[in-house]
């Protein structure tokens, strides 16, 4: 079975339309607002006149060169491609202003493809373990996993965890704005029919982040100065690579967990990777200022889910993710149905997709090499001459999402936010992962406690749940005690001399 797979993946146009999905992948994700959900979408009709095989090894390249394509403009211009590259801007944009573009790009794809090699090998052998442990998640158990991912707040405070703590809560409160997801009624919709389909992250990350930035910037475009991003050659050694092999094959391993249940996301992993990579890092003061092993932890993170997502698709007929739910309706409209029988009536399309999968992240380690090149000329363009061209992106971007003037109008306003509170000390990421995490956190609390009828104790006597909540509250406290003791070291040490 594995020899006829592997001659069915290098067929001459297997390999071309993987190589064309990876290309339309890496420029859908380098461009705010049109993700890789959007990319696999619109390659969905050219996939119908495909084989099962053709057409799902060119919706997996659109899918994997996304989730990477994303980092692109994260490092460049701090504007995430897609919500999965949403941790990365944190250190990615920070060595852009460095010089080092292309290291970061370069640490970008080396973890992007080491993860989705290790997540497609982990889709080959142990896929039905995975998707029966990954069952066992229900309510208790995701709002526990969202309460643990919320608690980056602190570390992502920069100087205030009070000013951190209160972004965080302003975007769990955004988050609420909609329909109510239990009882279905409006919530803080103010009488306007466009709340209530909620907040779209894709207009508050293009506004956090990247109209943000471009008014920050646009007050010194017309100005010749040093400070101006600028692309130095910097070259990622295989030092760099071995330094931070450890934190790309853990956070692979949490993005591989995290994908193989059904609901999670790419953001949710690359948030929980970079999370544990600065709780474990020995070099946790170069978090937030330009890390290597950041980018690395983030890009691992969400790459490990690619594959994964595709363990409750092909084992159960559950959708991993907006993407494999995409991926569902192709297989079925080849006249294939997702889930136990899939193996037993169609093993060869099972085991070429699997393996591919493999083939397809070593195309995006060739074809990455070449957009980096090419893209990184994106820092030497001038910003009176760049900034146009970025507007004009922001608005294609937020506006494709819905099709609406008003998302481009919330644009504009997350745009002011970032560009206003940042200057008083309050720092954006809290609030975006409040957004993220917010609606997961609420949803699965509430329905937890209507499945309990009130029980508060469903979140302490299972197992993972409680797990989560223990791995949650160590989070929040031991940094405070490890400052707590360290001041009062210092304090001993400066009576002693004195």
């Amino acid at each position: 079975m594995l020899v006829t797979s592997l001659i069915e993946i290098f067929q001459l146009k297997n390999i071309l339309f993987v190589f064309i999905g990876v290309a339309g992948g890496i420029l859908f994700g380098s461009i705010p607002g049109l993700t890789a959900t959007v990319g696999v979408a619109l390659m969905l009709p050219l996939s119908f006149g495909l084989s099962p095989t053709t057409g799902m090894l060119l919706l997996l390249g659109v899918y994997v060169g996304g989730i990477y394509g994303g980092s692109i403009s994260a490092i460049l211009i701090n504007a995430p491609g897609t919500p999965a590259s949403a941790a990365t801007i944190i250190d990615g944009y920070h060595l852009s202003k460095q010089g080092k573009a292309g290291m970061a790009l370069k640490m970008a794809l080396v973890a992007s493809v080491i993860a989705g090699l290790f997540s497609a090998m982990v889709l080959i052998i142990i896929a039905p373990q995975i998707a029966k442990f990954a069952l066992n998640f229900g309510p208790a158990e995701f709002f526990a996993l969202a309460l643990f991912g919320l608690t980056m707040i602190a570390s992502v405070s920069e100087k205030s965890l009070v000013k951190g703590m209160i972004m965080g809560f302003l975007g769990m409160f955004i988050s609420t704005i909609g329909l109510d997801p239990i009882e279905g009624l409006p919530r803080l919709s103010f009488g306007s029919e466009n709340f209530t389909g909620g907040v779209s992250l894709i207009p508050a990350l293009i506004g956090l982040f990247a109209i943000s930035e471009i008014l920050n910037r646009s007050q010194t475009a017309h100005l010749k100065s040093d400070d101006q991003i600028g692309y130095v050659d910097t070259k990622l050694t295989f030092s760099h690579i071995k330094t931070n092999l450890k934190t790309i094959i853990k956070s692979s391993g949490i993005g591989t967990f995290i994908g193989s249940i059904p609901g999670t996301g790419a953001a949710i992993a690359s948030f929980l990777s970079y999370n544990e990579a600065h709780r474990s890092s020995k070099k946790k003061d170069e978090f937030g200022k330009g890390s290597l092993e950041g980018i690395a932890a983030a890009e691992a993170g969400n790459n490990g889910v690619t594959g994964a997502t595709l363990i409750p698709l092909l084992t159960l007929g559950i959708p991993g993710d907006t993407v494999t739910a995409v991926m569902l309706g192709a297989l079925m409209m080849q006249g294939l149905t997702p889930g136990p029988q899939l193996f037993t009536n169609n093993p060869d399309v099972v085991y070429s997709i699997m393996i591919g999968l493999l083939f397809v992240n070593l195309v995006l380690l060739i074809q990455g090499k070449w957009a980096i090149k090419l893209f990184v000329k994106v820092t030497a363009v001038p910003l009176n001459m760049l900034i146009p061209v970025l507007l004009a992106l922001c608005f294609i971007g937020a506006y494709g999402e819905n099709s609406t003037l008003f998302d481009v109008k919330l644009m504009m306003l997350f745009g002011l936010i970032g560009y206003v509170l940042p200057k008083f000390g309050f720092p954006v990421i809290p609030m975006l992962l409040g957004i993220v995490l917010g609606p997961i956190a609420e949803n699965s609390f509430r329905q937890a406690l209507i499945t309990s009828r009130g029980d508060w104790m469903i979140f302490f006597t299972k197992p993972i749940s409680a797990t989560f909540i223990i791995l949650a509250i160590l989070s929040l406290v031991l940094p405070l005690l490890t400052s707590y003791l360290g001041k009062k070291k210092n304090n001993q040490g400066v009576n002693k001399n004195v």
